[in-house]
Parts: structure tokens; C-alpha cells; sequence
């Protein structure tokens, strides 16, 4: 008996938004974690062939082997992607270089449990030549590591904190500092933290005022908000 044929992927036809860098300033990421292996190579592949930097988020270490896997079988330099394990993010490289006249954005993380998502946002700053300074550990919970921390980040034109449990930490951040900050609540914390919920209302009904808040675990959007605040012309403009 001839066994039946195995499933193909219905044909993708990609609508990728090429004109995204020139209009806002931003390249187009891809979101990883509902796509197929196959869909995102075809994504990054046209990417690539556009001349533009590549960026797919949200890939378990097993989905992005298959992805690199699939462009490699295309006949594409593996050399030409890397898998950041930390960030969950494959990107183009080498990555471009970071624009010297800029001072890194500080991105501050509660703890080690936040670093996925701090991470997509350094990737995210990185593939727009935008360098960062990863704060990690420095948590409310143990006020004096932060209180350490206040020289260091008073260098940064801007603030991307990530925080779970009950998500103080962007409060108390833009409470002492006159900077920007985004908060990023992340879905880390027990009980009552509901996947990120009490983070998100907490940084919602914030009192340090002129706090920016992006989605539950969204490095991605974080450093998109960075970007749009740093070529405000108060800042300066993105260097494309």
C-alpha cells in the first residue's frame, strides 16, 4: 500500500512592508512564534534579497534551527542569520554597527527571569544601529542595587525597564530620573501576578508621571517607542 503523500505548506505570498525603513525608520521584524519554520525563512530570505536587516522574534530554540536549517537548504551562507538564545530572535549578520555618537539606551531588567525580553529589545535597538547597556538584577525588592545603579543610567538619554511581580520598578525609575522611560511589564511572577496582568495595571496606574507603557513581554515595542522618542527632533534624528 502506498503511504500517503506527506502535507505541504500551503504557498505564502508575502506582502513584506520593504518601505517600513524609509517611511518610519524602522525595519519590519517578523513574529516568530505562530509562523511555520518554512514562512519565516521565506520572510527573512525576502528580507535579505531586499537589501534590508533581517528580524524574526519569538523562536524556541528547535523552530529556529529549522529556519536556519530551511535558508541553508536554499542555497543561502548559514553565516548569514544568528539565533540570539537570550532574545529568542534570529537576526541578520553581522548586525549594524552602533552609531558612535549616540550614548546607549539603558535597558534595566527586575531580574534574570526578565532577560528574554530585555534582550529582544537590545536586538530590536541593534538592527537600527542603536547601542544599549543591559541593567540586570537591580530589582525593587532590593532597593540598594538600583540605587547603585543611578550614575550609571543618568548617562543614558532614555530608560527601557522591564519588570514582572508587581512591576514597581519603571515607577521608581522614572521617579528619580528625568530620562524617558518605557515599561515593559513581563508575565513573570506568582499567583495574583496573572502572566503579567498585575505588572501591566500596576505601570498603568502609575504615579511617577510621563511613564510610557508597551504590552505584556513586548521588548519588540519597547525599542520601537525608543526609536520614535529618539529621532524626535528634541533628540535627533535616526540615522537610517
Amino acid at each position: 500500500m502506498t503511504p500517503p503523500p506527506e502535507p505541504t505548506e500551503p504557498r505564502l505570498d508575502l506582502r513584506l512592508d520593504l518601505e517600513r525603513r524609509s517611511r518610519l525608520g524602522m525595519v519590519e521584524a517578523i513574529w516568530g512564534e505562530h509562523k511555520s519554520a518554512g514562512q519565516i525563512a521565506a520572510a527573512l530570505e525576502g528580507l535579505h534579497q531586499a537589501g534590508q536587516v533581517g528580524l524574526a522574534t519569538r523562536l524556541v530554540h528547535s523552530k529556529a534551527e529549522a529556519v536556519l536549517t530551511g535558508l541553508a537548504a536554499r542555497g543561502h551562507d548559514p553565516t548569514t542569520w544568528r539565533y540570539h538564545r537570550d532574545g529568542r530572535c534570529i537576526c541578520s549578520a553581522p548586525l549594524p554597527q552602533a552609531d558612535p555618537e549616540r550614548a546607549a539606551v539603558a535597558i534595566v531588567a527586575g531580574g534574570s527571569s526578565d532577560l528574554s525580553v530585555a534582550s529582544e529589545a537590545s536586538l530590536a535597538l541593534a538592527c537600527h544601529g542603536i547601542a544599549s547597556d543591559l541593567v540586570l538584577d537591580v530589582g525593587v525588592a532590593g532597593l540598594h542595587r538600583l540605587l547603585g545603579q543611578l550614575d550609571r543610567l543618568r548617562r543614558a538619554p532614555l530608560l527601557i525597564a522591564c519588570a514582572g511581580m508587581e512591576g514597581a520598578l519603571p515607577t521608581v525609575l522614572a521617579g528619580l530620573l528625568p530620562q524617558p522611560v518605557i515599561g515593559v511589564p513581563v508575565s513573570v511572577g506568582y499567583g495574583v501576578s496573572a502572566g503579567g496582568q498585575a505588572a501591566l495595571q500596576g505601570m498603568l496606574a502609575s504615579c511617577a508621571p510621563g511613564l510610557t507603557v508597551v504590552n505584556i513581554d513586548n521588548g519588540y515595542g519597547a525599542a520601537m517607542a525608543a526609536l520614535r522618542i529618539l529621532g524626535s527632533p528634541a533628540i535627533g534624528p535616526i540615522k537610517g
